[in-house]
């Protein structure tokens, strides 16, 4: 691929060097141009356009560690329990690259091929147990603290313009539920950890995951029954504190509820448009218009399973231009929902072998054939400057990209921010 050659610049350089050093990268490149097939002009547009803009992910992952296959095997063979595995994996997962030189320049190579300066970072474990929600905070916390020269934590929306500014790279922590105490004395009770997490750093927070929780129905409950009077109390107590109010994995019924009843804008931090392709994961058009009335937006993923007409690039740009033409670029986003995996992982899973069978996490229900394997080479995390060609390609105008592209999650993240008083 001789783009480095054709189009260079400080910026733009950074994007294409990993992407001619490191195979993976460059394969999951070719595979987006492939699908792509730009012109020169639209290449060059959206290379030096995405350069150049601020790009937040409004929900996804830091690029991931390999884990560490020979000390789960030990563990294994230890008599460790199905949760402590699972919890040494998830913790190598997302902070043993803090620990490891050898896996740091890959990692730091994903986030340059990508050009994300931010991303709202999934700090949080699916459900409303407050222990369970600060373990991945912990070790993202850890991994930021390890490595704040290059990856820091963002405690403001400034704090994002001024990694653009310096260079680095950020997260902005969000969960994939609201903590409730679950003692069910009194409703301020219940709701006191969401005030907790804030200070600690989360600023987005799941209102369910895909099953009901106490305050509404997640999208895969077929009962659809909307949020209960205890979700209404915590949509009012995350806009006082600060906190996105994020119905992604909620039934259509309760993100249609929570973003009436919010004060602040709701987003759908990482999903789609029924009308493209129907999913339990995206959103009808009555919920996706209540979400723009509210000021929000709906960042388009790019799980291959979720998108509909070949799972690939063209299909996730074709929620992007429906939502664009439908609702305005100022309430669309991109959340990958993906994270860049090193070269060396396969290698490590075949050493940890063949992990103890354990049954479905209750959180995670997946009608049959609502989520698979799949994954299309060119949604690669890697490949966000090709999502930026494509969206030149579909006559999206600079603007309006780099709305998408950052701005609307900036606008967003700046609203919902507690002001200093």
């Amino acid at each position: 691929m001789s783009t480095r050659r054709q189009f260079m610049g400080a910026p733009l350089a950074a994007l294409l060097q990993p992407v001619e050093e490191n195979p993976k990268i460059k394969a999951a490149r070719e595979a987006a141009v492939a699908n792509l097939k730009p012109s020169e002009r639209d290449l060059q547009r959206g290379l030096e356009l995405h350069a150049n803009s601020l790009v937040v992910e409004s929900y996804g992952f830091s690029p991931r560690s390999a884990i560490d296959g020979a000390a789960i095997r030990q563990a294994i063979e230890a008599g460790a329990t199905n949760r402590e595995l699972e919890e040494l994996y998830t913790e190598m997962l997302l902070a043993r690259v803090a620990d490891d030189p050898a896996q740091r320049r890959e990692y730091l190579d994903a986030w340059n091929a990508s050009g994300v300066t931010c991303v709202l970072q999934n700090a949080g474990e699916e459900g409303s147990s407050p222990l369970r929600l600060l373990k991945r905070l912990a070790y993202l916390t850890y991994l930021t603290d390890r490595l704040r020269e290059h990856v820091f934590r963002a405690a403001t929306p400034d704090d994002i313009d001024a990694a653009k500014k310096q260079g680095r790279r950020c997260l902005y922590m969000t969960a994939n539920g609201v903590p409730l105490a679950q003692e069910w004395n009194s409703e301020t009770e219940e709701l006191g950890h969401i005030r907790l997490l804030f200070q600690l750093g989360v600023r987005m927070m799941h209102l369910t995951y895909n099953r009901r929780n106490a305050l509404g129905d997640g999208c895969a409950e077929p009962a659809n029954g909307g949020i209960s009077e205890l979700g209404r109390a915590a949509i009012a107590e995350m806009n006082r504190v600060g906190v996105i109010v994020d119905v992604a994995h909620s039934g259509w019924r309760t993100s249609l509820e929570a973003a009436k009843a919010s004060s602040k804008p709701v987003v759908a931090s990482h999903s789609g448009a029924v009308a493209v392709h129907k999913h339990i994961r995206s959103k009808p058009d009555e919920v996706i218009r209540a979400i723009a009335d509210s000021g929000g937006y709906v960042g388009v993923y790019s799980v291959t399973a979720f998108l509909g007409r070949g799972g690939d690039l063209n299909a996730m740009l074709d929620h992007i231009e429906y939502l664009v033409k439908k609702f305005g670029a100022g309430h669309v986003a991109i959340g990958t929902d993906l994270a860049y995996i090193p070269t060396s992982a396969d290698a490590e899973y075949r050493k940890a072998g063949r992990m103890p069978k354990s049954r479905p996490r209750y959180e995670a229900l997946w009608p049959p054939g609502a989520l698979d394997g799949r994954s299309h080479p060119s949604l690669a995390w890697t490949n966000w400057p090709m999502f930026t060609v494509g969206m030149a390609q579909r006559g999206i105008s600079d603007a309006d990209i780099q709305k998408i592209l950052g701005g609307n999650v900036m606008r967003v993240a700046r609203a919902v921010f507690p002001q200093a008083s």
